[in-house]
């Protein structure tokens, strides 16, 4: 059967090079490794380090979760270090945190103004961009995951500022980057190259990954930074997996921490649920990653602030651990 609903004509899209877009974000705005950044402390930052120093000795999970809006925060750097040192050992990010990457070791430079580009559709549609489509479809026609084969691509490239690119440090560590792509939410699907079926077999088989990674959660960390859905959603599922299995060979995955970093407050203790009258009750998060999947065992810790602090700051303090 065929559909009886009309599609929209992607050939009728003009897509024009990155030469001719607008950037807000360019190199200068990345953090060097130790440049000093705005000043973050919290009591508990010393604690989620030593665990993070522990999870690495004992070779249980570290793993970073994050929205793309991280990669803007400029602390490409950072994060990188912590890959290299041993200290991430898995990578987890949405469909945007390709892009960020990928422009930024492209060209030095990312993000567009959606209120500028929008009122002419042309939003999104730069023609280098859309190459990561063609990489999306040769993960999945080679068996790759989708931040696997994107992370070789920009290692083995000649782009001018791969070395500021997390994919490509973290493949060259062989620390898998998982990518979990939701159809629609990213300027890659309006592009006339995009194939659906290709970012679903790559994606998924990313989820597969990650899936694997949290089974070895038993004594690690879990960071989740600011990603108010993917994060929290993704870890649910891939969690109930890991322990399914753990329960069937008499294992427990029940010791390990969970941190988050964001910018939404929490009123009251953050190891409790709100009321499902506040509107707090919806800040995933705070219910799945610091209350229900550690209640049995695990330790959650939350810290409010910009990224481009509260990153730096982690770092150091694990630094400081040594």
């Amino acid at each position: 059967m065929t559909s009886k609903y009309p599609l929209f004509d992607r050939s009728r899209l003009r897509v024009k090079p990155l030469a001719e877009r607008v950037s807000d974000l360019n190199t200068a705005h990345w953090l060097e490794l130790d440049e000093i950044a705005a000043p973050y402390t919290h009591p508990d930052l010393p604690e989620v380090a030593a665990r993070m120093v522990a999870a690495r000795t004992r070779g249980a999970a570290r793993i970073l979760m994050m929205g793309a809006h991280v990669l803007r925060a400029g602390v490409s750097r950072q994060i990188i270090d912590l890959v290299e040192r041993g200290y991430l050992d898995h990578i987890a990010m949405n469909g945007a945190g390709v892009i960020h990457d990928y422009e930024l070791a492209r060209i030095g430079a990312t993000t567009e103004s959606v209120a500028r580009y929008i009122r002419t559709g042309e939003f999104g549609l730069w023609r280098e961009t859309g190459e990561i489509n063609d990489w999306v479809r040769e993960a999945a026609d080679t068996g790759l995951g989708l931040g696997e084969n994107a992370g070789r691509r920009i290692a083995e490239s000649d782009y001018p500022h791969r070395e500021l690119s997390v994919l490509a440090a973290a493949w060259r560590r062989s620390v898998p980057v998982t990518v979990h792509v939701g159809i629609g939410y990213d300027i890659l699907h309006e592009h006339p190259n995009c194939n659906g079926a290709a970012f679903g077999a790559a994606s998924y088989r990313d989820f597969l990954i990650f899936a694997r990674s949290i089974e070895r959660l038993e004594g690690g960390v879990l960071l989740s930074f600011g990603s108010a859905i993917m994060a929290p959603e993704v870890y649910l599922k891939a969690l109930a997996m890991a322990r399914n299995v753990a329960h069937q060979e008499g294992r427990a995955i029940r010791d390990f921490a969970t941190a988050v970093f964001d910018l939404a407050p929490i009123d009251g203790d953050i190891h409790h649920e709100l009321s499902k009258a506040d509107a707090g009750y919806y800040f995933r998060p705070h219910k799945t990653l610091l209350v229900r999947t550690v209640a049995d065992g695990g330790a959650s810790y939350y810290f409010r602030g910009d990224h481009r602090a509260t990153f730096p700051a982690l770092r150091r303090a694990i630094l400081e651990q040594l």
